[in-house]
């Protein structure tokens, strides 16, 4: 809120003028008027021995200076802004706020506004009461506007027109005398020219225009013209088609007839130059690749027994047919396993290779009367599910930069495989189980319109039965609680211009059981002309990877290598630093138990509310680099 109220109040005596706002009592105005009168008497006697900012240096009287504030009041506390010109304080009154600075500042505008209509009223600064009251009704009204708000530009109107006119003109010069200051026209000069606009408006709006009589012919025989030539046209195009729809479609094209030099658009050169250049002009002609490139390109493949030989990749003399007979046939060729066998020959004593075994096996008891069992019922044997079954499927993420793990995530899912539902039976599949093992868990997240949580790891399921898995439970392990599968490093290292690279891995001896069917990949910079690989491995050209496939990994062994050696024509070293060399590895797994520890239990001992079946992890973005 800014200034509440003005006053007048000189060093002896009552107070001149006071002037408040409407939502100010004034009684309150004059409670401050008396709390700041009783101030002054009490800093000239020298009760007060504390001023407010702490000094005491200005003599029997501090507010006896020029300007200032000071907080008066006991209960209703109000701030007062003084100044004092003379013998009279020229007083602002505003609340305690300390939050909000512009109020002050605002209330010291305001003041400075008012000292001016008093030194104008009184003609310079000798400032008495005799002289205040001969101008008293101008000065009242002045501090009236100054109060509610006043700009410079108004103020200075009011200032200059005190003494000389009216005071009715004062008051009523708002309306126009900020923009006859400023240069702008007033109302009354604007609205003549406003009503010569809406008139002309007016005018042009019923005004209709009439075209000749000759410029209406003249165009309606340009109209005429137009549309019979647009007839013709249409009538030219039928006609067209209609000779090419008579047309053999299977005749030869005119093209054949043409002269030689036109087809194509080519023609033939007056000068018959055999110039190299000009035959290739605007045309992108590649370099030839150097005559090394021809030769034929040799891969040797070294094994734990020393060199295997290799096979040969070249455009002219390839032994590709030589080594493999028959890979190049429709269906692929390939090997002959009589080679493994031997000269015997496989004995038939099973007649049509085994299928005679169908009948020794154990009939349906169906068929006992004699009837035949259907062909199904004999070759598949289907087992029912006894109740849900829920298992646990878990993906690990890790990522190694040489022997450092830098990153790592384990996320789990737990599945609901229901009872497949039947026709006529749409029950519910409901129970609850316990989730143990969650230590090491950082989120759980459910799927809250088929499972809730019941408190202390337990959770109740209640889903309609479907045909395929529902995914009920899903988490994350904190990375210090993750266990690794698997460890592995890649080193890389340049010698002149030999690339060699290396993986070892080695596996947890903590798992449950040993990881098969592990797949490393090894993602090489660039397509290798020679390679040299420990152990076997399949090399993909086109993506330039290396695949080795590892039957198992023992769970407590030495660690395991992977070689692989190639020439790199870059003889800078700045070059081979920049080469990018990434290893993946592809694993996964299935048992009893799960990568994590977490199993899941049934809520009470003894219950059978669903089965538990194998639980699965696999891996992710499992890399090396």
């Amino acid at each position: 809120m800014s200034c509440l109220a003005l006053s007048l109040q000189p060093t002896n005596g009552s107070d001149i003028l006071l002037q408040t706002r409407e939502w100010f009592p004034p009684a309150r105005a004059l409670v401050a008027l008396s709390a700041f009168r009783q101030t002054r008497f009490a800093f000239a006697a020298g009760k007060h021995n504390s001023a407010e900012d702490g000094d005491t240096s200005l003599g029997d009287d501090p507010l006896a200076a020029s300007s200032g504030q000071v907080i008066v009041g006991v209960e209703s506390r109000y701030r007062v802004i003084y100044r004092l010109v003379n013998s009279i304080y020229v007083l602002g009154i505003t609340t305690v706020d300390d939050d909000c600075v512009n109020n002050v500042f605002e209330c010291i505008s305001i003041v400075n506004q008012a000292v001016s209509v008093v030194v104008t009223a009184c003609r310079g600064v000798d400032v008495t009461p005799e002289k205040l009251s001969r101008k008293y009704a101008e000065v009242y009204m002045a501090l009236d506007i100054v109060l509610r708000g006043v700009s410079n530009i108004r103020l200075a109107a009011m200032l200059a027109s005190l003494h000389g006119d009216n005071l009715s003109k004062m008051v009523h010069s708002a309306v126009n005398t900020e923009s006859r200051i400023r240069g702008a026209d007033s109302w009354g000069n604007v609205e003549i020219y406003s009503i010569e606009h809406e008139a002309s408006v007016q005018s042009f709006s019923n005004a209709s225009f009439e075209l000749p009589a000759e410029t209406l012919e003249a165009g309606d025989e340009v109209a005429a013209t137009l549309v019979i030539t647009g007839q013709a046209e249409t009538d030219q195009k039928e006609k067209v088609e209609e000779v090419e729809e008579e047309k053999d479609p299977f005749a030869a094209s005119e093209k054949l007839n043409k002269p030689e030099e036109l087809v194509g658009g080519f023609k033939k050169d007056k000068e018959q130059s055999s110039d190299l250049s000009k035959a290739l002009a605007g045309l992108d002609v590649t370099t030839l690749p150097p005559a090394a490139a021809t030769q034929s390109t040799h891969i040797g493949v070294e094994g734990f027994e020393g060199e295997y030989g290799g096979i040969e990749f070249s455009h002219d003399n390839s032994t590709l047919p030589e080594d493999f007979e028959g890979l190049n046939q429709a269906w692929g060729g390939g090997l002959d396993a009589s080679e493994f066998v031997g000269p015997k020959k496989v004995p038939k004593s099973q007649g049509l290779g085994g299928l005679e075994l169908l009948h020794t096996s154990e009939a349906p008891k169906a068929a006992a009367d004699g009837a035949a069992a259907p062909l199904e019922d004999v070759l598949v044997t289907k087992s029912e599910m006894k109740g849900p079954e829920m298992y646990i499927l878990e993906e690990i993420n890790a990522e190694f930069r040489e022997s450092l793990l830098a990153r790592v995530g384990l996320m789990g899912t737990v599945y609901l495989k229901t009872v497949p539902p039947k026709p006529s039976d749409d029950k519910e599949t409901e129970f609850s189980f316990r989730v143990d093992g969650t230590s090491g868990v950082k989120r759980f997240v459910m799927q809250n319109s088929r499972i809730s949580s019941l408190g202390n790891g337990l959770f109740h399921v209640r889903t309609s039965p479907s045909t395929d898995p529902i995914p009920i439970l899903k988490y994350s392990l904190l990375p210090r609680s993750t266990p690794l599968p698997l460890r592995v490093r890649l080193i890389m290292r340049h010698s002149g211009t030999l690339l060699s690279m290396m993986i070892q891995y080695v596996s947890n001896p903590d798992l449950p059981a040993p990881l098969k069917d592990v797949t490393f990949t090894l993602k090489l910079p660039i397509d290798p002309r020679l390679l040299k690989v420990t152990p076997k491995a399949m090399l993909n050209r086109s993506e330039k990877e290396l695949k080795w496939h590892i039957p198992e990994i023992p769970l407590k062994g030495e660690p395991g290598r992977l070689r692989a050696r190639m020439p790199v024509d870059s003889s800078s070293e700045d070059e081979l630093e920049e080469l990018e060399v990434v290893g993946y590895v592809r694993f996964s797994y299935q048992g009893t138990r799960s990568l994590s520890g977490i199993s899941l239990q049934p809520a009470s001992e003894g219950s059978k509310d669903f089965y538990e079946v194998d639980h699965r992890y696999e891996s992710g973005e499992y890399i090396c680099n």
